[in-house]
């Protein structure tokens, strides 16, 4: 498997003072090339085997791991042969982390700093930092380090973020990246582009960046606007895949969350720190990474021209394998802290499950090798759910959206009790997300259920048969 498969997410970010409850927030939709490629939802212990030489399996990146690891949660590939590809996770010292947000590099720059065959890429990112940071900017700066020594095989975003801080790191040349803090009052939304606008070197406190990287920008004469270093405009791109692909979907983010806002779906200049108009829910950031231009003529599933209704690329889609938001909270015992919002597949349909990251298990259930269909396996379970829903979407909707909306009741129910309950263990919390993970794959199950019945009596292969035949 090329490891382009994994090209291509939808992320979003929001500070302490954003959300509705004062958690921090990053979430991201994994989307591949292909409609199935099914995901595992593992748990990695700290005394857990492993080999400090790292190698990896897609480009031979190699690096030495350090001798002490940490517990942490990863939603690697089921079929580990090109790569880990572990995505998304928390670990024990509740630092989140999520790689990565593809994105592309101008010509120009990539001329003077190219790419490294064997340097660092998505596959291998959380398997060899996660583990061994205890906080978000500890995380920038060990993935920075080995971009900065041992080169970056792409353009990548990387999410990261503790109880305090939301930082977004991007891999803008081979070996060169910058990284900000999302102030605690914002949110980011970003879609397959660099995003980060104006970098300021004297603010250590909200930028971080690759040594030397205002010297390569002056050397190579990078800058296209002079004293202002505006990342973005340097080491991005300005293309029609932007314009259809990639912007219209931060547009939609925008529109969601700051409704005044009135700006192009095209526009190039979209602010990458963006301010809400109300205070950010779990339940809004889902919506967001289910939609599909809701409320626009572009909406593939809506009432807009054929050339409107496939115009722009929506953000939850039939090849989205893993969605995830990473939650940590603020007012709970450090165990009860990071929670997983895990949907699998398309979460224009799939629910969020909500698991707590210092357990000692997510649940057999998702972790089990799901390489061969089983519909009562939650992945499969998840694209059975997807491709039922879709079939009818406008005759289900109801049936679609209560069921969306009583699993979001559910998962906020779990969490409410789990955080009360008293001297949490990896293992009382194991056995609490195993019970939360039956909940839902009975949901699901019920879920699938109906729809088959409601989508019978909607075939087209039916006749109105007398009633005395």
């Amino acid at each position: 498997m090329s490891r382009h498969l994994h090209q291509s997410c939808t992320s979003f970010l929001a500070g302490k003072h954003a959300t509705i409850d004062g958690s921090t927030l990053i979430a991201r939709n994994e989307d591949n090339f292909v409609a199935i490629w099914p995901k595992r939802a593992v748990v990695h212990a700290a005394d857990e085997p492993r080999d400090l030489a790292f190698i990896s399996k897609n480009n031979h990146f190699t690096t030495t791991l350090p001798a002490h690891a940490q517990h942490y949660t990863a939603m690697p590939d089921t079929n580990p042969e090109a790569g880990f590809y572990e995505e998304s996770g928390i670990n024990a010292k509740n630092v989140a982390m999520s790689a990565t947000e593809s994105a592309y590099t101008n010509s120009l720059v990539l001329g003077k700093d190219p790419l490294v065959a064997d340097g660092i890429a998505e596959d291998a990112m959380v398997t060899v930092v996660l583990p061994y940071v205890d906080s978000a900017r500890a995380g920038i700066k060990r993935l920075g380090e080995m971009v900065t020594t041992a080169g970056a095989a792409e353009t990548n975003g990387v999410l990261f973020s503790d109880v305090e801080e939301v930082w977004y790191m991007e891999i803008v040349s081979g070996h060169h990246w910058v990284a900000q803090r999302i102030p605690d009052d914002a949110y980011a939304v970003v879609a397959n582009q660099l995003a980060i606008e104006d970098v300021n070197f004297d603010d250590p406190h909200n930028f971080l960046t690759s040594n030397h990287i205002r010297q390569f920008v002056q050397q190579n004469h990078l800058n296209p606007d002079g004293n202002r270093f505006n990342s973005r405009h340097i080491f991005g791109t300005h293309s029609a895949d932007d314009a259809h692909y990639n912007t219209p979907r931060v547009w939609y983010g925008q529109r969601c969350f700051t409704p005044s806002a009135f700006i192009e779906p095209t526009s190039m200049e979209l602010p990458f720190i963006q301010h809400a108009e109300q205070k950010i829910t779990l339940a809004g950031v889902q919506a967001f990474l289910g939609s599909h231009y809701e409320e626009t003529p572009y909406d593939p599933l809506g009432n807009g021209t054929a050339a409107q209704k496939h115009q722009f690329r929506a953000v939850g889609l039939s090849r989205t394998q893993n969605s995830h938001i990473l939650q940590l909270q603020r007012d709970v015992v450090p165990p009860l802290a990071g929670i997983i919002w895990q949907a699998l597949g398309n979460p224009t349909y799939s629910p969020y499950v909500p698991f707590y990251a210092t357990a000692g298990q997510l649940d057999v259930s998702y972790s089990a090798d799901n390489r061969d269909y089983d519909g009562q396996n939650p992945y499969w379970a998840a694209k059975t759910l997807n491709v039922l829903s879709e079939q009818y979407h406008h005759q289900n909707y109801k049936l679609i959206h209560d069921f969306l909306k009583s699993t979001q009741s559910l998962g906020i129910q779990r969490v409410a009790t789990g955080d009360e309950l008293p001297a949490p263990t990896a293992s009382s919390l194991g056995t609490f997300n195993h019970e939360t993970a039956t909940l839902f794959n009975q949901a699901v199950q019920t879920q699938i259920g109906k729809l088959v019945q409601a989508n019978a009596a909607l075939s087209a292969l039916t006749f109105t048969m007398d009633a005395n035949l």
